[in-house]
């Protein structure tokens, strides 16, 4: 499974999407730029260019016409994905560290940051498709603040539903995607450990998420149960799931920070497959230079991708034995 490396960021990778037919890769890094590559070949098709700070998040919309992006310059941006046209900027008062449309694309969600004074915020809007696509509304549909704990990344639930969102102290919540009422928060990882990442399962009935205390948890969206546990060695940035085959991605790395010359050794900067319902580990990818930041799973299962700290994209296309692995079989054999 030799990976196809994607060179196009000087510093390092926040956040990489595939779009919904799984033809196109989208990147983000703190170098302002925003990429996107085919991922038939790894070539790049061109980059779009207007942030003034580091790009923390990306999403494309589910019908392909509009890339959202995020950044520390307090914008959201709205781009003609063809055309590479900015055709929206949404100003905020602090930075934007994600976003992401609706499972119908006719609303947008954005995290805000909390700093100077503002409390962290998700705000949501109206998305339009129609010949213009700069015929953006200024106004959000919908805002709810986070009073509590801040949140640090968010997406939609099935059919749209709720808005889930993974908070600073462990916790994740669960609001009215229309009126933004608070229905549910529970506890899911260590208190005061930050949630890293959110991403949903295909159908969008559960979801997984990433945690700085070195686990990741698979938790149902209609009542915020966890249904799964995995735990790894090293603080997790990103986690994901994959199609098809019944794993769950997991990426991380000690912070450049807390890194002794003894963890710098050992590295730790692999991305670490785990059985979605046996909760064991099966495997590892190496390569990166730093720790891992991002993780996206092609759309129909052939394949993954991981960005890291080291400004590289890894693009992975699994090869045969990946579909063949029977995990279940061998481990039934293992028990008798």
């Amino acid at each position: 499974m030799r990976p196809i490396l994607l060179q196009g960021h000087e510093r390092s990778l926040n956040q990489i999407k595939y779009n919904r037919d799984g033809d196109l890769l989208f990147s983000v890094a703190k170098d302002k730029v925003v990429c996107a590559w085919y991922t038939s070949n790894g070539e790049r098709l061109g980059t779009y260019t207007g942030h003034q700070g580091a790009v923390w998040t990306c999403d494309p919309s589910p019908n392909g016409k509009l890339l959202a992006t995020g950044a520390a310059d307090n914008t959201i941006k709205l781009w003609n994905i063809q055309t590479g046209e900015c055709v929206k900027t949404w100003e905020n008062p602090t930075a934007i560290k994600r976003v992401q449309f609706s499972e119908d694309g006719s609303r947008l969600l954005a995290v805000t940051e909390k700093r100077m004074g503002y409390l962290g915020t998700i705000v949501v809007y109206s998305i339009q498709y129609g010949e213009d696509l700069t015929q953006q509304s200024d106004e959000t549909d919908l805002k709810i603040t986070c009073e509590e704990s801040k949140a640090t990344v968010a997406g939609w639930s099935y059919l749209d539903k709720y808005i889930i969102a993974g908070h600073e102290d462990g916790s994740v919540s669960q609001y009215d995607s229309k009126t933004g009422e608070t229905i549910n928060n529970v506890e899911i990882h260590e208190f005061d450990t930050q949630i890293n990442d959110i991403q949903f399962s295909t159908d969008k009935t559960y979801f997984i998420t990433a945690g700085k205390d070195k686990s990741a948890k698979i938790v149902s969206a209609r009542d915020l149960e966890i249904l799964k546990s995995y735990t790894a060695d090293t603080p997790l940035n990103t986690a994901a799931i994959t199609p098809k085959k019944d794993f769950v991605i997991l990426g991380g790395g000690q912070a450049a920070m807390d890194v002794t010359t003894t963890s710098a050794r050992q590295g730790k900067f692999e991305a670490r497959f785990y059985h979605k319902i046996f909760e064991d580990e099966i495997g590892r990818v190496r390569g990166h230079f730093g720790p891992l930041n991002t993780i996206a799973v092609h759309p129909q299962g052939t394949a993954y991708s991981s960005g890291g700290e080291d400004g590289y994209v890894r693009m992975h296309i699994f090869d045969k034995s990946y579909f063949d692995f029977m995990y279940e079989v061998e481990r039934e054999a293992s028990r008798k």
